[in-house]
């Protein structure tokens, strides 16, 4: 399939060495060239394209169609109109909840005992698009965000991601369940206390 993959970070390279592996066409949109996803992209012959200091993603980055666009950690706006199966993405939550920027902060923040991971497809509403796969884990007593991204959140999301792309590439579709909005709570960047 021929996948845009905009993100960054060690997730977005992560997801990108995975989908290379499995013999995707991939197009990489990373924030900037010391990146690492762009810098794995670099290293496995691809030229990314560079959206520095732009918070959206335009069409101009996105030449042709693809069959999947994918955020893997962006929090550019991605256009919703290049895909001709899926655009996705990625949530650290279980969705409803936590729906922003602040998902896995605001899961430590409240105590939830469990939290998740969510591949959605990406709208015009934050974080409101239906639910292409989801798990689930507990909370560690005394953990923070970091911890429990990096000991679950992260891993779960490459998984549901994997297993959603391999499905797609099998089948040609991808589930939509959509989100219950009784449930639905929000995350908004949380600022950090006054000096």
């Amino acid at each position: 399939m021929r996948i845009a993959l905009i993100g960054s970070r060690w997730f977005g390279a992560e997801i990108l060495k995975i989908l290379k592996a499995r013999g995707h066409d991939i197009h990489v949109v990373a924030p900037d060239a010391e990146d690492r996803l762009a810098k794995t992209a670099v290293e496995l012959g691809l030229t990314p394209v560079l959206h520095t200091g732009r918070r959206k993603v335009t069409h101009e980055d996105l030449p042709g169609e693809f069959d999947v666009v994918l955020g893997a950690h962006s929090h550019a706006f991605i256009p919703l109109d290049k895909a001709k199966i899926a655009s996705l993405g990625y949530h650290p939550s279980l969705l409803p909840r936590w729906r922003g920027i602040a998902a896995v902060e605001w899961t430590i923040k409240a105590g939830d005992p469990i939290a998740g991971g969510s591949v959605y497809h990406l709208s015009d509403e934050m974080d409101a698009g239906g639910i292409a796969a989801q798990d689930w884990c507990f909370v560690l007593p005394g953990e923070d965000d970091a911890s429990l991204w990096r000991r679950e959140l992260g891993p779960m999301g490459i998984r549901l991601i994997t297993e959603v792309i391999d499905e797609i590439a099998k089948t040609g579709t991808c589930r939509s369940d959509p989100q219950d909005e009784r449930f639905v709570t929000m995350a908004p960047k949380i600022k950090a206390p006054a000096a």
